[in-house]
């Protein structure tokens, strides 16, 4: 745990040049997660004091961008961002005609097995009802 928080409190790099694009979505996601929750603290702090209304939620999100800037620098994690990232560089994308033609078959096979279970419902409603266990 103490090697933890000699790690954050460094303000150096890991690996700088490596998985640079997964690092900085991490970092985004990170805060837009945060600055949701600190607007909706200064939403139920409304009634209170300016100077705290306002003070206490820039004084997280403060501390929020310094713990998210460390945490896409902590060694382990920022391996784990770097090989994501080398990953998803191998991956094969499909071209824009590949994925609409798949996105029609997904979309035609919801549509079909949503009818057959509207069926497949509709019957055994008939059929309990025929037998009078369901009104």
């Amino acid at each position: 745990m103490t090697e933890f928080f000699q790690e954050l409190f460094q303000t150096g790099l890991y690996k700088r040049s490596q998985g640079r694009i997964t690092r900085q979505v991490t970092f985004g996601a990170l805060l837009i997660t945060a600055l949701l929750g600190y607007w909706s603290l200064m939403r139920t702090l409304a009634d209170c004091q300016p100077h705290l209304r306002l003070g206490l939620p820039l004084l997280l999100c403060a501390l929020t961008v310094w713990v998210a800037y460390r945490a896409v620098n902590l060694p382990a994690f920022a391996d784990f961002l770097i090989a994501v990232e080398a990953e998803m560089n191998k991956v094969s994308w499909p071209t824009r005609h590949e994925l609409f033609r798949a996105s029609v078959v997904v979309l035609f096979t919801i549509f079909v097995l949503a009818g057959v279970l509207y069926f497949f419902d509709a019957f055994w409603q008939w059929f309990f009802s025929f037998l009078h266990i369901i009104s």
